[in-house]
């Protein structure tokens, strides 16, 4: 039997890999480089939505991620709580309407329909604006602004140390 390299870095935790990545020797330890990572994670987002039966938790954020979405961007676009997201990937209770709309999403993702992919894209924008932080700094006796990216989690951690 060849060796497989157990594939864990996308979260799912049953993909092998026969081929396609190179193991290296670095000062630092052993390191694996995969080939076309892009293509691979396409691969098998396409293989999830043909998968028959429901998706389990861990495919389901999975797909997710392959959106570029957040718990809380899909949450907003299935007019359900960041909360129901997290509450089905972590208890594998994925309600089969919000199943098979997610499945839709990336099939017509991966197929090219702009509506869909401009759909998308007009949340991940959303949620990047809701969360930048303008940052005020004082250079050369003037005040400037700069935009920083962040996060909910940052900004909430930020409002609870002031």
């Amino acid at each position: 039997m060849k060796n497989l390299l157990h594939y864990t870095a996308c979260g799912l935790p049953n993909v092998w890999l026969e081929n396609g990545y190179t193991k290296k020797e670095t000062k630092y330890g052993n390191a694996i480089s995969v080939k076309d990572i892009d293509g691979l994670h396409k691969l098998l987002a396409t293989k999830l939505v043909e998968k028959k039966g429901l998706l389990a938790g861990y495919e389901f954020r999975f797909l997710r991620v392959q959106l570029g979405l957040t718990q809380e961007g899909l949450g907003k676009f299935l007019d359900v709580s960041e909360n129901a997201v997290s509450l089905w990937e972590r208890k594998d209770a994925v309600p089969n309407v919000y199943d098979h709309m997610l499945r839709l999403m990336v099939m017509a993702k991966f197929s090219g329909n702009t509506k869909i992919s401009d759909a998308i894209e007009r949340v991940q924008t959303v949620e990047k604006l809701a969360y930048q932080r303008y940052v005020v700094k004082g250079v050369d006796g003037k005040r400037h602004v700069e935009v920083v990216k962040s996060t909910k989690a940052a900004n909430d951690k930020l409002l609870e140390a002031a």
